[in-house]
């Protein structure tokens, strides 16, 4: 099932999600409804909160970045990389910051330049609640980062520059009062 997506401005994007245990009701159908959701708004990543839902899990399948030459190198690593993260923790971020042009399916038509770490050690489970810890680097830990990030009340405009942040003030005010048309379900804040 698609579901809408939570606009800027929605009081549970700035929640600090809570853990989850195996025992979550209907979990296995959640995932495929954030997949879904997730897809039908042609996004590579998609929280929780962004579902309206104040809980510690994330999806993200990065196969369409495949196809741009930019990371040719890494096509056949992205082409199978599709995995849900519950109750993650960024354990240690490390490397050179680099930008990337940024947007976010809460903040639609507002893409900016965000300065991340390039590698991240993240501890997590999987969606049949498997333990794990994992490296990553390139577009995936970005990827990773930016729905980590929805996961801790944080939105990736936050972290822009003052001056960015007041440039980008009339778009976000415009998202929260629904002033915007989309492709895909939206759920605007009352």
């Amino acid at each position: 099932m698609i579901l809408p997506v939570r606009a800027f401005g929605d009081p549970v994007l700035r929640k600090v999600a809570r853990d989850i245990d195996a025992q979550y009701p209907e979990l296995a159908t959640l995932i495929e409804n954030m997949f879904e959701t997730m897809y039908a708004a042609n996004g590579i990543g998609l929280a929780a909160p962004q579902i309206g839902l104040d809980i510690r899990m994330f999806c993200v399948d990065v196969s369409p970045l495949a196809e741009d030459e930019d990371y040719a190198d890494i096509a056949d690593e992205l082409k199978t990389f599709k995995k849900v993260f519950i109750n993650a923790q960024i354990l240690e971020e490390s490397g050179e910051e680099w930008k990337f042009n940024e947007g976010c399916l809460s903040i639609p038509d507002v893409r900016e330049d965000v300065k991340r770490k390039e590698t991240i050690v993240i501890e997590y489970f999987d969606e049949n609640f498997v333990k794990k810890t994992e490296t990553y680097s390139d577009i995936r830990a970005r990827v990773i980062q930016h729905e980590y990030d929805h996961i801790e009340g944080v939105l990736f405009t936050d972290h822009l520059s003052p001056l960015k942040k007041k440039m980008v003030k009339g778009k976000l005010n415009k998202i929260a009062h629904g002033e915007i048309h989309v492709a895909y379900k939206m759920r605007f804040p009352k």
